[in-house]
């Protein structure tokens, strides 16, 4: 039965849930989560998850960003603007932000496969 749950286990550790609350998702117990946390497969496909997730979060971001542009566009003519333009500045800070977590997850994991082809 545990190992159909594994999915469900992998999502929730790869949204940043805590080791109980992916149990539960799972429907497994907590030993049950730290004894596939021992096993550096799954490790491996939580930090997959997590990377798909977050590449996911980078392209809607992406796409919303030519909004916020727009949205700075418009506010440099309209006084009014100064909530979109906090708006659009979050919303592209984010994106930078994002896009920098993914690159560094992309690298640790091109790091973590060298040092496993080493061993």
């Amino acid at each position: 039965m545990t190992s159909r749950n594994r999915p469900a286990a992998v999502l929730a550790l790869a949204q940043g849930r805590t080791n109980g609350q992916a149990a539960k998702a799972a429907g497994v117990s907590g030993r049950t989560i730290l004894r596939w946390l021992d096993d550096p497969e799954f490790r491996h496909e939580v930090a997959d998850t997590r990377t798909e997730l977050l590449r996911l979060a980078v392209g809607r971001l992406a796409a919303a960003s030519t909004k916020a542009v727009d949205a700075l566009v418009d506010a440099l003519d309209n006084e009014r603007g100064q909530a979109r333009v906090q708006a659009a500045r979050t919303l592209l800070d984010a994106c930078l932000s994002l896009r920098e977590s993914l690159d560094l997850e992309q690298r640790l994991a091109a790091l973590e496969t060298a040092e496993g082809s080493d061993r």
